[in-house]
């Protein structure tokens, strides 16, 4: 414990010593899902102030959380983007590097969408479906073997017979982790899986789920090119691509803004971004940009992220994580993380 503390105390005094005019913008990186949100906000708080545009890089939320826990000083990024919480790991990975104070705060909602093109059959989709589909194994016959299916009618009459083909992005991926927990998962329960084998089942890799990189507009491309093939990516994505690809309906329901601000939609998530303590005061302007970032023109009903297809949180857990904001409270390490 006394050899953490050093370390941060080391980390901080390293920070403070550096030459900040070197880097005097905000670096933001994380989840492609938060990426257009993040940037629209570091647009907005650029016109609005006069601090540096913040520059946001897509690294996914994994491969985000991974340079974000890599230490403190202005070599590392200040602030990262999850479409999923931060994972215990991550959080331990954090406080051995010496990122000791970590604030942490939800912005609103996704859905995790499977759509294909617009001139593409429509798919009715169940989360047993979608487990029997994508799933490494499956149940068969009372015991867990290699997925065998190769077309959607033979997971379900009901489906077309065409190919398992499905663009989605690679585990570094926060709407890769949440699609697997969210649907996969789910998807095996309702099989029949007991809820602890359920937790280790993973996407095939035998080419049905081809890994596409963590940029969904080139899965949302790649759909329109080969109206065959379905892909996973975020409600965002289809909401601004509405005119060239349609989600599919989940256990009957679709995937809207209504559906899945109501909770009715089931593969649903989170977002949330996390800042280093640290930083704020010595990095120019993070307090004013976790600011906007919370701000009703931002994130409230009618917020400029909003229009962007974020689901927005009530008003009264949008105050808590302003209230957090404003404190500067950071986490503890017993906010259920997993």
């Amino acid at each position: 414990m006394k050899s953490r503390n050093i370390l941060a105390i080391a980390a901080v005094t390293a920070l403070v010593a550096t030459n900040v005019s070197a880097r005097d913008e905000i670096r933001i990186v994380g989840s492609s899902t938060v990426f257009p949100f993040s940037t629209a906000v570091a647009e907005q708080f650029g016109k609005k102030t006069d601090f540096a545009t913040p520059v946001v890089e897509s690294t996914g939320s994994g491969g985000g959380l991974k340079l974000f826990c890599t230490g403190v000083g202005a070599e590392h990024p200040d602030i990262a983007n999850a479409s999923r919480r931060m994972k215990q790991k991550e959080f331990d990975l954090c406080k051995a590097n010496g990122v000791t104070d970590i604030i942490e705060v939800k912005i609103g909602f996704d859905g995790i969408v499977i759509g294909n093109a617009i001139k593409a059959p429509a798919f009715d989709l169940t989360r047993k479906d979608i487990y029997k589909a994508l799933a490494k194994d499956v149940s068969q016959y009372g015991r867990m073997s290699e997925n065998s299916f190769k077309t959607w009618n033979e997971v379900n009459p009901s489906l077309p017979a065409q190919a398992i083909e499905v663009l989605g992005p690679p585990p570094t991926s926060g709407t890769r982790d949440a699609f697997e927990e969210l649907a996969i998962q789910k998807g095996a329960i309702e099989a029949g899986v007991d809820k602890k084998a359920a937790k280790k089942v993973v996407v095939r890799d035998d080419g049905a789920y081809i890994e596409s990189g963590e940029n969904d507009n080139l899965i949302v491309s790649k759909l329109e090119a080969d109206p065959a093939k379905l892909g996973v990516f975020g409600f965002s994505f289809l909401d601004q691509n509405a005119d060239r690809i349609k989600g599919s309906k989940v256990d009957g329901v679709e995937p809207t803004f209504d559906n899945i601000a109501s909770g009715e939609y089931p593969v649903s998530r989170s977002l949330w971004f996390y800042v280093k303590k640290a930083h704020i005061g010595v990095i120019p302007g993070i307090e004013e940009y976790m600011a906007e970032f919370v701000d009703d023109d931002a994130i409230g009903e009618d917020g400029y992220a909003v229009e962007k297809g974020l689901i927005p949180l009530e008003d009264d857990e949008r105050d808590t994580f302003r209230s957090a904001i404003g404190n500067l409270t950071v986490m503890t390490g017993k906010e259920g993380l997993h």
